[in-house]
């Protein structure tokens, strides 16, 4: 994501420890990592994981990851009829 943005990264994907702001050598786009977002009106959930914001459209992409936890899938046996 950042190489296409015109930021740097570390030479490998997993060393890479974001920066709070990160912005685009052009500053056509600014990457937001944990950043509390202010609304109108009270949200429980107002952190997303990640913001893009493209300051030349003035729009902005939130991005919540999740990751399931396979371990608490349980295995259930086909029941017949």
């Amino acid at each position: 994501m950042q190489g296409n943005r015109g930021t740097t990264g570390q030479k490998h994907w997993y060393e890479h420890v974001p920066k709070s702001v990160e912005t685009s050598q052009g500053g056509k786009v600014t990457i937001l990592w944990k950043q509390q977002v202010q609304t109108a009106r009270t949200i429980l959930n107002n952190k997303p994981d990640i913001i893009i914001r493209d300051n030349e459209k003035g729009t902005c992409m939130l991005i919540d990851v999740a990751i399931s936890g396979d371990r608490n899938v349980i295995k259930k046996k086909p029941r017949r009829f």
